[in-house]
Formats: C-alpha cells, structure tokens, sequence
C-alpha cells in the first residue's frame, strides 16, 4: 500500500489549527489529533466514518517514531509517521501513558 499523495490544507476539528498539508499531512502537528478519512490505503480519503482520531500513545518501527491512533466513533487504530514539524512535547506526554483527550 504506497500512500496516495494529496495536498489538502484543514482546520483542526480539535485545537482550531490552521494547518497548511504537504502532500502526506494527515493530522495537526500542534495538537496531533487527526480525522478518520482514509480507508485501505494513506491518502484514499475513503472512509464514510470521519470521527476524530485520538493520539493514544507512541511506537518506534523500524527506527522511525510513530503515533498511534484510535478513532472515537468506529474504535479502528493505526500508527502514523511522526512529521518533523509535529510538537514533540505532545508526543512525547503520549509516550509517558498520558492522555490528550482534555487537553488542547
């Protein structure tokens, strides 16, 4: 499954963000809270559930830091790249067991 490129700019439905996409942006790098678009393949924008997708904790794969997510409407859980302009203060509270869910 190669991710599909696409170019989108969004408002984070969490914190308010503008966020400005590069091609593969699919969460907001201030608050890290993404949306449930994508169904079988990164960038397909398939997904009928659109729930909002809780940062939940943090992985490393094969030398590259992840973010692991689960949706709130449907339960689905996946791991993203960590971007380079993603707040690494956020991320790493994911990695010490805390919770984003009451904080912006």
């Amino acid at each position: 499954m190669k991710p599909r490129k696409i170019r989108e700019n969004f408002k984070c439905e969490r914190c308010g963000k503008e966020v400005v996409g590069d091609g593969y942006t699919d969460h907001c790098p201030r608050c890290l809270w993404g949306k449930h678009v994508d169904r079988a393949i990164p960038g397909d924008r398939k997904s009928s559930c659109k729930g909002l997708m809780e940062p939940v904790g943090v992985d490393r794969v094969r030398g590259e830091d992840k973010i692991v997510y689960r949706c709130l409407r449907c339960g689905h859980k996946f791991r993203v790249r960590l971007a380079e302009n993603d707040d690494r203060g956020v991320w790493g509270k994911l990695g010490c067991g805390n919770s984003l869910r009451n904080k912006n």
